[in-house]
């Protein structure tokens, strides 16, 4: 027998919303309230409210929980400032990605680890076997937050008027502690959107009350509910990879042009070191592949796993694909061999059901927000 999907502390919530639910790494989601069209587009021009409490917490506390996550993950985390965040990766001793995750330092010996749902258990798996010998607990935080997100332009108005915390002097990738709508909460300006905005990891017990407080804040600005469906297309947009698309144990950070997130000045070894150094001399003199984002000329929509052609020939693989609300056209991530992934090359197509549409090769991100 399979498991019945994990619920959310807003389960119930989004169901009285009329959300369309769906199972996601274990996890009963919103895929979307209503036009998921209309949703990616509040958030692009005005707000957007999303659970996220799928996503896996674990804490590293103690003296030596920045040096075991230095071994750990491929960052120097050991630096990072109390009050920030970093975006990282854990890798297995071929280099390959088992997750991209953010890091946050909240005490001088408190680090909380944010995986993917889909990931969190190998996370905390490896993050317990990596940290044996190191004066560090890891602890399985997953139980004890809930994850709402508010993300767009209009985000910080909004949060700005249920807290007194000082959103102005948090930066981007900082975190700080915090109380919204009588609520205690981690504030941390992240997201995954491609948009200014926050997340907010809080109590289960308060998640309700809490996206209750930003949904009535939110009323006069335009701020819906959002589903997994347009963070989907937010992202794709703004060129952010996904784990088991852009991201696999079959790629290294240096294959999805990461590589910067890779810190080999750092003190001591870490896991996958060798082979990561490997992947930096083969990316730096003649990589194989390069990931490139693709503009449809047509209406037809590329999806993961469909070829991308040149002269008849596979030259790549679309890793995603969806429309682009923004651009108005469909758009598609891709791996595509070196010799086809300058922007502007010619001839470059995607085989959909055995039509060789025409695309536009371009850098990524398709979107990027004026600062």
């Amino acid at each position: 027998m399979t498991e019945a999907p994990r619920r959310t502390a807003l389960d119930a919530l989004h169901r009285a919303l009329g959300a369309t639910m769906t199972d996601f790494a274990g996890w009963d989601m919103p895929l979307r309230y209503g036009s998921e069209r209309d949703e990616h587009v509040a958030v692009r021009t005005r707000a957007g409210l999303f659970d996220l409490s799928h996503m896996g917490e674990i804490t590293l506390t103690g003296p030596q929980a920045g040096r075991a996550l230095d071994h750990a993950l491929v960052g120097n985390l050991s630096a990072l400032a109390v009050g920030r965040a970093r975006y990282t990766m854990i890798c297995n001793a071929e280099g390959g990605i088992l997750d991209d995750l953010i890091v946050y330092r909240l005490a001088d010996q408190e680090f909380m680890v944010v995986a993917n749902a889909s990931n969190a258990q190998v996370v905390l798996d490896a993050l317990t076997e990596r940290a044996a010998g190191f004066e560090t607990d890891v602890r399985d935080d997953r139980e004890n937050y809930a994850l709402i997100a508010v993300q767009g332009p209009a985000s910080p108005g909004i949060l700005k008027s249920v807290t007194d915390a000082d959103l102005d002097g948090l930066k981007y990738y900082a975190g700080l502690p915090g109380t919204v709508a009588g609520v205690s909460a981690l504030i941390a300006r992240t997201g995954y959107t491609g948009e200014d905005g926050f997340e907010l990891f809080v109590a289960p017990g308060d998640a309700e009350k809490l996206w209750q407080a930003l949904t009535e804040a939110g009323a006069e600005a335009g701020l819906v509910p959002c589903g997994l469906s347009c963070r989907d297309t937010l992202r794709l947009e703004a060129g952010m990879p996904l784990y088991g698309h852009e991201l696999t144990t079959a790629t290294t950070p240096f294959d999805a042009g990461l590589g910067r997130v890779v810190k080999f000045d750092k003190e001591g070894d870490f896991v996958g070191r060798a082979a990561l150094e490997a992947a930096a001399e083969r990316a730096a003199s003649a990589p194989p592949r390069k990931l490139v984002g693709l503009i449809a000329q047509g209406r037809r929509v590329p999806r993961a796993g469909f070829a991308v052609t040149a002269g008849g020939e596979v030259v790549g693989e679309v890793t995603s694909g969806a429309p682009s609300p923004t651009l108005g056209k469909p758009i598609a991530i891709a791996y595509v061999d070196a010799a086809h992934a300058a922007p502007g090359t010619e001839g470059v197509c995607v085989d959909i059901r055995g039509t060789h549409e025409p695309y536009e090769v371009v850098a990524l991100p398709f979107y990027k927000r004026e600062r």
